[in-house]
């Protein structure tokens, strides 16, 4: 840290405070997976069914830090540890102002999630999207994956640079057997005793 830098921990609302009236702990949920996996989706869905039970949530993921924040990287390896770095921190922030957060990001290589997990300690909560490829490629609305395929998208995920399987995350949803309300669900009831979840007495009934 620099010298002139002086932190005024002792004089903020301390985190312990925060987590008692929100009624849950901070804790930052970490979806990655392949693209078209379904992160977003489970992510917002989750979002959704938390706020609606008073808990302190948000969702950051790749198209709302990417067209702000992380305006200025691309998707070269270095820039992806940029991004997923300066997401960690933002987290960081959130989780220590007592909310839980859902981060979906591709975050492709275990070196990369190692540094988040470094970043965040014991509030690091890695969820495992498992999507099988082909089944990305069907669900892409936005056609990356031809595009990619085509060449005209480079070191794109899955075709022209690597995926690494979490090894050990927190919790795996395989969601060619899961729909979009069984795996925000399956989320949740993992979340509630890690995470003290007060405000949930059962697992919010899907919409």
């Amino acid at each position: 840290m620099a010298e002139h830098l002086h932190p005024i921990h002792d004089r903020l609302v301390q985190r312990a405070e925060r987590e008692t009236a929100n009624g849950h702990r901070g804790g930052v949920v970490w979806l990655t997976g392949l693209s078209g996996s379904g992160k977003s989706t489970i992510a917002a869905a989750v979002e959704r069914r938390l706020f609606e039970q008073g808990v302190f949530v948000r969702v950051l993921d790749g198209d709302n830090v990417r067209s702000g924040l992380n305006g200025n990287l691309g998707f070269s390896l270095e820039d992806r540890r940029e991004n997923t770095r300066r997401v960690a921190e933002v987290a960081k922030l959130f989780a220590e102002a007592g909310a839980i957060v859902l981060c979906s990001f591709v975050s492709p290589t275990r070196q990369l999630r190692a540094a988040v997990a470094e970043i965040l300690g014991d509030d690091y909560f890695e969820v495992f999207v498992d999507t099988p490829l082909e089944e990305c490629e069907r669900r892409d609305v936005k056609g990356l994956y031809a595009k990619a395929r085509a060449g005209e998208i480079r070191d794109f995920t899955g075709i022209d640079s690597p995926y690494e399987t979490p090894t050990a995350p927190f919790l795996t949803l395989p969601t060619e057997r899961l729909t979009v309300s069984e795996a925000a669900g399956t989320l949740i009831a993992a979340l509630i005793t890690p995470l003290s979840i007060q405000s949930l007495s059962s697992v919010p009934t899907p919409r």
